[in-house]
């Protein structure tokens, strides 16, 4: 029997400090695999509330470099080496745009054996970020896009073996390749970081997320990647001025089921 796929909201913040928002962050579970899409701060304590361990993660996908998209891969690789933890049996696969093994070997450069794991327990794959690319695992496929932010940044999409589908933009800018990625998608997760009449280059506003939702044709839409701004303005009824189907607005442990 195959089971839904379940999403989780661990961080709908950004890099400013809250108690209510950790950084960017979502748990996604297919089959039998745990995918980490982002670790920005408090990420792993956010899995421990959503019981889930970092032992548990089958695959982390990085849509780009940013430190509140990145900063707990290296506590995460250093918690995974406690000789009294419950020890990862299984190979982590780590996936983002060109540039992730060149930021492994930064981070390790720095702190050295205290974040690199046995032989055969990491696995890096970089994906194409001149192009679309399509990576295959056992219980889901993954496609990626470019899209407008750094210049490794993607949104990613996962699709299980149902065929059901999650599309998660990462951060960007208004862009066509948004739109052509989360085509059809059961849910989108959309950054929506500032109110529209104070939108900043690279990133989206409530009425642009629900523009490209609109024109993508998705199921249900999930804003997120708030700034402490958009706390001031009604961002469901901004959002509406573009958008008229499901809307949530994320919040950290939200949790939705793709059925």
């Amino acid at each position: 029997m195959i089971r839904n796929m379940t999403v989780t909201i661990l961080g709908s913040g950004t890099c400013v400090p809250s108690l209510e928002r950790s950084s960017c962050a979502v748990l996604v579970e297919v089959g039998e695999s745990k995918i980490l899409l982002d670790s920005g701060a408090g990420t792993m304590r956010r899995l421990l509330e959503a019981q889930t361990t970092i032992f548990d993660l089958t695959h982390i996908i990085y849509s780009h470099f940013h430190p509140d998209h990145t900063a707990e891969l290296v506590p995460l690789l250093f918690a995974t080496k406690y000789p009294d933890g419950h020890r990862r049996k299984k190979p982590l696969s780590i996936c983002a745009g060109i540039g992730l093994n060149d930021l492994l070997s930064g981070l390790k450069s720095i702190y050295g054996q205290w974040i690199e794991l046995a032989p055969g327990l990491v696995e890096i794959i970089e994906a194409d970020i001149r192009r679309p690319d399509i990576l295959r695992f056992k219980d889901f496929k993954v496609n990626t896009i470019p899209v407008q932010h750094n210049p490794e940044s993607i949104a990613i999409r996962i699709t299980d073996a149902r065929g059901a589908s999650v599309v998660y933009s990462g951060d960007t800018d208004y862009c066509e390749n948004i739109i052509t990625i989360a085509e059809g998608a059961d849910l989108l997760i959309c950054e929506s970081a500032v109110p529209d009449d104070q939108k900043v280059a690279g990133h989206l506003t409530p009425v642009l997320a629900g523009d490209i939702a609109s024109r993508a044709g998705v199921g249900k839409l999930v804003l997120t990647h708030f700034y402490p701004e958009c706390d001031q303005i009604d961002m469901r009824k901004e959002c509406r001025k573009t958008y008229k189907g499901p809307l949530s607005l994320a919040h950290d442990l939200m949790k939705l089921e793709i059925s």
